[in-house]
């Protein structure tokens, strides 16, 4: 289980890239991204296909932002093995792979891999628990998580 303290050193950071920001404005990465904007955060969105986000430049990988510790990584699970990949080179010291229901991001061999580099992983959850946290539905996600203790200590 990840540990509340790497959670709150991820969120912590002042700048981090979030990875597979959709171009579609309604999509829940948007809304996310867009919270993160709203809290004082300054998130870099990548997105390869897109040249920006909610006016934000938008890159098409970490090794071309510079200067970012930490990654929030919003893609598939056979994406995010490569994706790891660009974080480590580029530098990036923390990873959070998203998950709310079902794998969402995470990717074992993607956790390992970043590991064995000394990157840290927050394997799986949703940064929206920590944000929102007194906001329905996400209040409801933690009791719940609470409660079957899978809520991060």
């Amino acid at each position: 289980m990840t540990s509340r303290a790497l959670i709150e050193e991820f969120l912590a950071l002042p700048r981090f890239a979030m990875i597979g920001v959709s171009r579609r404005p309604g999509h829940f990465s948007r809304k996310l991204f867009r919270s993160f904007l709203a809290k004082g955060y300054e998130v870099v969105p990548v997105n390869p296909a897109v040249a920006e986000i909610e006016g934000k430049p938008c890159f098409a990988s970490a090794r071309d932002i510079g200067g970012v510790d930490g990654a929030l990584i919003m893609t598939s699970p056979k994406q995010t093995e490569a994706v790891v990949g660009d974080c480590a080179e580029a530098g990036v010291k923390i990873l959070w792979m998203y998950s709310a229901i079902g794998a969402g991001a995470v990717s074992e061999p993607a956790v390992r891999f970043a590991e064995e580099r000394g990157v840290r992983v927050i394997p799986g959850g949703c940064p929206y628990l920590f944000l929102e946290a007194n906001r329905f539905p996400h209040n409801a996600h933690a009791a719940l998580l609470k409660l079957f203790g899978s809520y991060p200590r």
